[in-house]
């Protein structure tokens, strides 16, 4: 049927006007432009969309199914060549982020803040990284920037070092371990490890300590929220592994204590982002208030090397 953009505004026209002469001059068009139009939609759709010996003139079944469709799309158009317009001049465009650091979520606040204040034309989304491999979903186009702390290698996508930090041990204020300076994966081979749920492979304890020394907990438990994790280690149903920074909050409020894993466990934080998106202005401010503000707001983390 190939209907085009035109045919939808000539139907509108039609709709809310008396005659062919008065939609014509809605169009800017002549009235024999107008009617030669017309006859192209009604060839194209195989059914007369007007009935021209009505006055005023009305819409056919057909020509009202055009209609209604012309009132949900052609609003769409417009928003589509307004976003498309405010990206060519660099002032909008979307911006859908994932996390896969699970503990990143309050420390991006004030940066998603910042940068709506800065963009406020930029479509802003977000979501976790728990059941879908955001990584791919980038690479893929779905998402536009992952926070990650395991990096692969994927054509297309560059990798842009924010900050590092030390991967702690999180433990009760009365767990034997809390008397041992220096944690040894061995020591933890009879213990629950209370996990995000993703694949263990994608966390540092096991990535950077416990894979590397063949050593293996009793029991995994899994919880998605860092706040619940750290209840369950306060409570002695576990112990789990969270980033120095974000062990902080806790372990002022002498909920919890914390050690270091063997010599200490660092590990760098990356934001992940498709080559060709480094152009844009907002990925590129975005970019800068994601690896400085932290440095503000966060305690125990370092410039990368």
């Amino acid at each position: 049927m190939n209907l085009q953009r035109k045919h939808l505004e000539l139907i509108q026209a039609l709709q809310t006007s008396e005659t062919l002469a008065a939609a014509a001059a809605k169009l800017h068009m002549t009235p024999s432009a107008l009617s030669h139009q017309l006859g192209e939609l009604e060839e194209r759709v195989g059914l007369a969309v007007v009935n021209r010996k009505a006055k005023p003139l009305h819409l056919t079944a057909a020509g009202k199914r055009l209609s209604e469709t012309a009132q949900d799309v052609l609003p769409r158009f417009d928003r589509l060549e307004a976003d498309l317009t405010r990206q060519v001049k660099g002032l909008g465009g979307r911006l859908s982020i994932a996390i896969d650091c699970h503990s990143c979520y309050l420390w991006l606040l004030p940066t998603l803040d910042q940068f709506r204040r800065q963009w406020p034309d930029v479509e802003l989304d977000l979501s976790g990284g728990f059941s879908f491999d955001s990584l791919q979903a980038l690479s893929a186009g779905d998402l536009d920037f992952v926070i990650t702390a395991d990096p692969e290698p994927l054509n297309g996508i560059s990798y842009i070092p924010l900050f590092q930090y030390e991967s702690m041990l999180i433990l009760p204020l009365d767990h034997p371990l809390s008397q041992i300076t220096e944690i040894q994966p061995a020591m933890l081979k009879d213990q629950t490890l209370i996990i995000y749920p993703v694949p263990p492979r994608k966390m540092d304890i096991f990535r950077l300590f416990l894979r590397p020394a063949d050593i293996e907990p009793a029991h995994i438990r899994h919880s998605e929220l860092t706040v619940m994790m750290v209840a369950l280690v306060a409570s002695g149903r576990g112990l789990c592994s969270l980033p120095n920074w974000a062990a902080d909050e806790y372990i002022d409020r002498n909920f919890v204590t914390a050690r270091s894993l063997g010599k200490g466990i660092f590990n760098t934080l990356h934001a992940a982002v498709r080559e060709e998106s480094l152009q844009l202005s907002y990925m590129q401010d975005f970019l800068l208030l994601a690896k400085d503000l932290p440095f503000s707001t966060l305690k125990g983390i370092a410039r990368p090397a």
